[in-house]
C-alpha cells in the first residue's frame, strides 16, 4: 500500500485515532502534515502532554515525512494560512482526513439536554462540526485539483449503529451523527471532481486517553479487561490507520463514496491487521456481543 508521492493532511493529529493514521500514512511513505493545539511549548484546553511535534517525528521515523503545524481549526484564518502553506510546498493535496474531535472532557454520560451544561454542550458542537466544515472549506479546493482526492471523516460509530442508537447525550450524538452525514454530503459535491468522500469509525480505540483512564499502557491493556471485560475487542490507533491508507492506496476508493465505514469492515475487505495480527470488529462485536448482555468473548470477532 505504497502512497510516495502522496501529500496528506491529518487535521487533528496530535494523538489517539489521528495520530495512528499519521504514522500509518507515513509508513506508506506519504507526506503528512499533522495539526493540532498543542506543542511542546503550548497546550490546549485537553492540558494532554501529547504534542504535534511528536506525531510528525513519528510519521518521520515510520518512513514518510511528517511536518507539524499548529492550527486551531475554528480560527478560519489559521486554516487557510494552513493549506496556502501545503499548496506552496507541495502544489497538492492527495488526502484531506478530518480527525477534530477535542470534546472528550466536556461531555455527561446519560445526561438530557436540561441537565447538560449548555455551554459545554455548544462546545462540543464547534470542537467536533464546525472545525471538521472550517477546514473542508479551505482544503477540498486544494483537494480536487487532482482527480483522484480522498476526504476521510472520522467520527465514533457507523451511521447504520449510530441510526438506533443514543450515543450518551444530545450533544455528543449530534456531533457524531453530523459528521457521518457531513461525509454523505461532500460526496455528492465530490464525484463530478473525481474524488471521494468516506466516513470512517474506529472500535474501542485504546487511545492515550482510554489507556490512562484504566491505569494500563499497551503492553499491558489486557489488565483492563478485568475492569471492563468488553476492552477485550479494543484496537490500537494504528488499525483505523491502516484502514485510512487502504482506502487512500485503493485505486478504485470511488464504490465507497458517501459511506459510513468501520476499520474492522475495511480490514475483512483489505486484509491489514491491527498491530497483534488481529482483525477486530468491534462494532458487530458490539451490537452481537456487548449490547446483548452476553459475557465478553472476542471468538469470531477478531
Amino acid at each position: 500500500m505504497s502512497l510516495e508521492g502522496k501529500v496528506a493532511l491529518v487535521a487533528g493529529g496530535t494523538r489517539g485515532a489521528g495520530r495512528g493514521i499519521a504514522v500509518e500514512f507515513g509508513a506508506a511513505g506519504a507526506t503528512v502534515y499533522v495539526t493540532g493545539r498543542t506543542t511542546r511549548t503550548q497546550q490546549s484546553e485537553y492540558g494532554r502532554p501529547e504534542t504535534i511535534e511528536e506525531a510528525a517525528e513519528q510519521v518521520s521515523a515510520a518512513g514518510g515525512r511528517g511536518i507539524a503545524v499548529r492550527v486551531d481549526h475554528l480560527v478560519a484564518g489559521e486554516v487557510e494560512a494552513l493549506v496556502a502553506r501545503i499548496r506552496a510546498e507541495q502544489g497538492r493535496l492527495d488526502v484531506l482526513v478530518n480527525d477534530l474531535w477535542g470534546g472528550e472532557n466536556l461531555k455527561q454520560w446519560n445526561t438530557p439536554v436540561w441537565k447538560h451544561d449548555l455551554w459545554n454542550g455548544l462546545r462540543m458542537l464547534e470542537l467536533g462540526v464546525h472545525t471538521h466544515l472550517i477546514t473542508a472549506h479551505f482544503a477540498l479546493p486544494l483537494l480536487i485539483e487532482r482527480p483522484g482526492g480522498l476526504l476521510v471523516e472520522v467520527t465514533d460509530g457507523t451511521q447504520e449503529y449510530n441510526a438506533v442508537h443514543y450515543r450518551i447525550n444530545p450533544f455528543y450524538d449530534l456531533a457524531k451523527v453530523a459528521v457521518t452525514r457531513m461525509a454523505w454530503a461532500h460526496a455528492r459535491d465530490l464525484a463530478p471532481h473525481g474524488a471521494t468522500s468516506v466516513a470512517v469509525t474506529p472500535g474501542w480505540l485504546r487511545s492515550e486517553m482510554m489507556l490512562e483512564a484504566f491505569g494500563v499502557t499497551e503492553d499491558n491493556w489486557h489488565d483492563a479487561i478485568t475492569q471492563v471485560p468488553h476492552f477485550v475487542i479494543s484496537e490500537t490507533p494504528h488499525f483505523v490507520g491502516r484502514a485510512v491508507v487502504a482506502l487512500a492506496a485503493d485505486p478504485e476508493r470511488a464504490r465507497w463514496n458517501g459511506q459510513s465505514v468501520s476499520s474492522g469492515e475495511l480490514a475483512k475487505v483489505y486484509g491489514f491487521t491491527d498491530l497483534d495480527g488481529s482483525r477486530p470488529d468491534a462494532w458487530r462485536y458490539v451490537r452481537e456481543v456487548q449490547d446483548a448482555d452476553k459475557p465478553a468473548d472476542p471468538t469470531g470477532y477478531r
